[in-house]
């Protein structure tokens, strides 16, 4: 075999994975914008905004330095969904449950006593004392409506970090187009070096690979 047909060889399946390649990029690039097209128009839609200045210790909590840069602007990014429901979102929720006595609480947490409000409530009635109906019906009034906001908060919270995992994939997508094209474009250009050579160095004739004839072979060859 020539080394002239061994170039060819290798350029030809080069210039093949560079157009796969390219091909590739392009639709990774395709899901990247999707993503990115999908995550504003979903996140606009809610006209969340950050606001201007934050009272209740939303930016004394570790890693909400971001709350501070996204101050006044409209929520359309997945970072911007993240940082939310992170740090102002959470914290305010945190709050919530402090100031109602129920620190740490969450949604699920406040089921038992809602339920245990609930049946004071109801034994407040039976026995019919107004002063212990009005202080049971304030007492499940308090702690239903905690759970309500922690219903809404969660749901919030959790529907906006599916947001930005869904942007992270957008962005992965645009990277691994990026390294498709580079890898492409480098492929391609060692192809056309190869084909170069292949047809304009001296040492393109030269045999490389010598195939080895039996004598039987040749007697076979004369039959």
């Amino acid at each position: 075999m020539k080394r002239r047909t061994l170039d060819i060889a290798f350029s030809v399946g080069g210039v093949i994975v560079a157009v796969a390649l390219f091909v590739l990029g392009f639709v990774l690039k395709q899901q990247a914008d999707f993503a990115t097209e999908y995550v504003d128009r979903e996140l606009s839609a809610q006209q969340i905004s950050f606001p201007e200045t934050y009272d209740r210790g939303e930016t004394e909590v570790a890693g909400s330095d971001c709350l501070v840069g996204f101050a006044g602007q409209a929520l359309n990014t997945g970072a911007e969904a993240e940082c939310y429901a992170r740090y102002y979102i959470a914290t305010h929720m945190m709050h919530s449950a402090t100031d109602a006595g129920f620190e740490g609480a969450t949604y699920a947490s406040l089921g038992g006593p809602v339920g245990e409000a609930r049946t004071a409530l109801a034994d407040a009635k039976e026995g019919g004392d107004e002063d212990a109906i009005a202080e049971a019906q304030a007492a499940f009034d308090k702690v239903n409506g905690l759970r309500e906001t922690m219903f809404k908060g969660e749901t919030l919270r959790g529907l906006l970090l599916t947001v930005y995992g869904f942007s992270v994939f957008g962005e992965k997508a645009e990277v691994a187009m990026w390294v498709c094209w580079v890898a492409a474009i480098a492929i391609m250009v060692l192809s056309i070096a190869g084909f170069v050579h292949a047809f304009a160095s001296k040492k393109a004739d030269n045999v490389i690979l010598a195939v080895e004839h039996h004598e039987h072979d040749k007697d076979m060859a004369q039959v």
